[in-house]
């Protein structure tokens, strides 16, 4: 099958932002599910995870990730991960030619960046509480130590603000940062709660940077068919789940 990941026209470097669809995978994690934590076959992980590198133009072996920890560091690789010794971290940047960057997924928002002529690249991942230590910033921090002058980025799919319901402790966390950020908040029904625009806020992180976001519209708690979500597997208590990815490479 035909792997048609969801792109930014305006956008350099090769790149993609994967849906659920065409892998190997089955039960729950099917089909295009590329955690490597969860109780998925590891064979059929990383079919996909090839399948997923190669619809870019990617060497499967050069498919670099993470153990993604929701911290805010940002590590810079001259050369491919191993899959079996990924470092603890929350960002990747590269400018080396033909490495490919990962970032897993199943409701936090990825966001890749590029440098204007696309041979610097950097991929985050962007829950709030990452998004609130700066792992937006020390990914462009990372970039700019490289050589990157104007930085560009995209915001994949991830779960949109009419999905998700916070409590105080989220509130809180984002409006003691910056006070401005209350307008990323809109009251829920129960006392006491909101409804959170992850993306809105990821984008406002990035302004302030001085780094222009596109925002992908895909909302993974609110379209079963094509993403995988965390939050939609965990208020339906259906157990193990899935993790899309998305990536980018150097251009050539």
């Amino acid at each position: 099958m035909t792997l048609t990941p969801l792109t930014a026209d305006h956008f350099v470097p090769p790149h993609g932002f994967f849906t659920r669809l065409g892998g190997v995978s089955t039960g729950p994690y099917a089909s295009l599910n590329c955690g490597l934590n969860g109780a998925d076959h590891p064979d059929h992980v990383a079919t996909n995870r090839a399948r997923a590198a190669r619809a870019i133009g990617a060497d499967a072996t050069h498919l670099s990730g993470l153990v993604q920890v929701h911290g805010n560091r940002a590590i810079t690789i001259t050369h491919p991960i191993d899959p079996s010794h990924r470092p603890s971290a929350d960002a990747l940047v590269t400018a080396t030619p033909g490495l490919a960057l990962g970032i897993i997924t199943a409701d936090c928002a990825p966001v890749l960046f590029s440098s204007n002529d696309g041979r610097i690249v950097g991929a985050a991942h962007a829950g709030w509480r990452g998004a609130v230590l700066g792992v937006l910033e020390a990914t462009i921090s990372a970039m700019r130590a490289l050589g990157a002058g104007e930085i560009q980025a995209v915001i994949g799919p991830c779960i949109h603000q009419s999905s998700y319901e916070v409590g105080v402790d989220l509130h809180e966390a984002i409006c003691a940062h910056h006070a401005q950020d209350r307008q990323f908040f809109t009251p829920a029904k129960p006392p006491d709660h909101w409804q959170f625009d992850l993306p809105g806020y990821c984008a406002a992180r990035l302004a302030r940077a001085a780094v222009a976001a596109t925002i992908l519209p895909a909302d993974t708690y609110a379209d079963p068919a094509q993403f995988f979500s965390h939050r939609r597997r965990t208020h339906e208590a259906s157990g193990p789940g899935g993790h899309q990815i998305s990536i980018i490479r150097t251009a050539a």
